[in-house]
């Protein structure tokens, strides 16, 4: 077994779903490849193509960011960077992959530090602003971008399913943002103003953007950076973005709350937890079903946001819920019959 599958970390990413049907040079393996052997390559999803098969944050970890109530969100991404940097680095230490990467890959490595360094603080910031089931719905909006991107980065192919898949996960979106112009100025149901529900709403599409966007940027790297490499740059800029932004906020503070203090740790404890046993569900099992079942952090955010925060979702936040998880297994099942063609 290989060093990370026993530690089992992973970097915050997007839910599981595959970029596009054509890979460039340098890419992940086949997934007909990966299932031939009996599980797709471990540590690493053919669904994500080229990142660990993980979402930025686990249901239950999504549900302590929310119940934090004195820590700034970027403060939350700055404790999270800590957490696992101390993971990562005796990784890297055994690997002898050094700590500064390739010469040819910096330019990348950076990029993907900053910029998935970025969506995880957003992410947080929309469970904080947001209902804990919106905010986690529109982050499954990720692959749509994501495919998009590496049709005009990478070439690849952008397919008329993947058009019809864009088209769901708008929907779904839209639903849940209720935009005035087209509902009106009718705002019931939300656990927030609707101000500070939009707030939410761009940190979350943000998020989903700049996720997107590192996707592309790991799948261009291929093979060539070691997987813990990317995840040291992605803690270490991660960590420096943080102290900068909470140094100009003037937002810099230790949480005055013990309960806080212990949130902020199952934060990283259940977060990591989460990734281990994704990746040990990769190794037993074909990436598809994985996915597909990776679909359920929806299912639990609406459970956690009924029960622990006693706010029942709106119809309109199911509906845009169901187009967007539509839009995921659609996309996953599709992969998953080519795969095995």
């Amino acid at each position: 077994m290989r060093p990370q599958d026993s530690t089992g970390v992973a970097e915050l990413q997007e839910p599981g779903l595959p970029l596009t049907d054509d890979a460039p040079p340098g890419a992940t393996e086949e997934p007909a490849a990966a299932e031939a052997a009996g599980a797709p390559d471990r540590g690493r999803c053919w669904l994500c193509l080229s990142s660990p098969c993980c979402s930025r944050t686990e249901p239950v970890g999504s549900l302590f960011v929310k119940k934090v109530q004195d820590v700034h969100a970027v403060e939350i991404s700055a404790f999270r960077c800590v957490f696992q940097m101390l993971v990562v680095i005796p990784c890297l230490i055994y690997r002898k992959t050094g700590f500064i990467g390739p010469k040819g890959q910096r330019i990348f490595l950076i990029l993907r530090g900053v910029l998935g360094s970025t969506a995880m603080m957003l992410i947080y910031y929309a469970y904080q602003t947001m209902s804990l089931a919106d905010a986690t719905v529109i982050t499954f909006s990720s692959p749509v971008f994501t495919s998009i991107f590496a049709w005009i980065c990478l070439k690849e192919k952008y397919s008329p399913w993947d058009a019809l898949f864009t088209v769901f996960t708008i929907t779904g979106v839209i639903l849940i943002v209720r935009p005035p112009f087209l509902f009106g100025s009718d705002t019931s149901g939300m656990e927030e103003s609707y101000s500070g529900h939009l707030k939410g709403t761009f940190a979350a599409i943000g998020s989903a953007v700049f996720a997107a966007s590192t996707l592309v940027i790991l799948r261009k790297m291929g093979k060539s950076v070691d997987y813990f490499l990317s995840i040291w740059y992605y803690v270490v800029l991660g960590l420096v973005e943080s102290v900068i932004i909470l140094s100009v906020l003037g937002e810099w503070s230790l949480p005055y709350c013990g309960l806080d203090r212990l949130f902020l740790i199952f934060i990283g404890l259940f977060g990591l937890g989460g990734q281990i046993f994704i990746t040990k569900a990769l190794q037993i099992e074909k990436a598809g079903p994985v996915a597909i079942m990776k679909t359920m952090d929806v299912v639990f955010a609406f459970i956690f946001q009924i029960i622990f925060f006693n706010n029942v979702p709106t119809w309109w936040t199911v509906g845009g819920a169901l187009c967007v998880v539509a839009s995921n297994v659609g996309a996953a099942i599709r992969k998953w019959y080519q795969s095995s063609k």
